[in-house]
């Protein structure tokens, strides 16, 4: 497997990626959430393409992808949205979401970004570092979210100094 950035001829298997992924058992003609917003993400002011992230097998296939887009705390850009991680049904547990998650960090930290936060399964995300949110003195957007699903991660260039509310990229907040 190979994780490198997306490119423009990604898009449609980036999409593939998260409609089958977020599938809904329920309703298997509908079209997840996911696999449109990251097409509007693009299209917003806060989407940073060296934090779009595709694995790919040897063939290049895209087998997951994952995203960070700018965010807010307390109205100043300092932090990061991750979201959404995907990866193939087929691909799931086998190591492909645990590789994008450790690169799509390692890239941000070389941004100097200072903070990662995501809305996510508490039994997930913390095996890389997050935590609860407002232990870090951020708070969710949507006080339902709670400390158990919205969390944190400070990076090198974490500051203490940073708190308050998180603000997703746009799209998030239009879902």
């Amino acid at each position: 497997m190979l994780i490198r950035r997306e490119t423009p001829g990604d898009v449609d298997a980036i999409r593939a990626v998260h409609a089958a992924a977020f599938a809904s058992p329920d309703a298997p003609d509908a079209t997840p959430v996911e696999a449109t917003l990251v097409d509007a993400l693009r299209a917003d002011d806060g989407w940073l393409p060296a934090l779009s992230l595709v694995a790919t097998d040897p063939d290049g296939t895209v087998v997951g992808h994952v995203v960070c887009t700018r965010g807010w705390v307390a109205g100043r850009p300092v932090a990061l949205g991750l979201g959404p991680l995907g990866v193939r049904p087929d691909r799931q547990h086998g190591g492909v979401g645990s590789a994008l998650m450790h690169a799509v960090l390692a890239a941000a930290d070389a941004r100097d970004e200072p903070l990662v936060v995501l809305l996510g399964h508490p039994g997930y995300y913390p095996r890389f570092g997050f935590r609860p949110a407002v232990e870090h003195g951020v708070t969710p957007p949507v006080a339902a979210w709670g400390p158990q699903y919205f969390m944190a991660r400070p990076l090198s260039a974490w500051d203490p100094s940073i708190r308050g509310e998180f603000a997703y990229a746009k799209p998030f907040r239009d879902l």
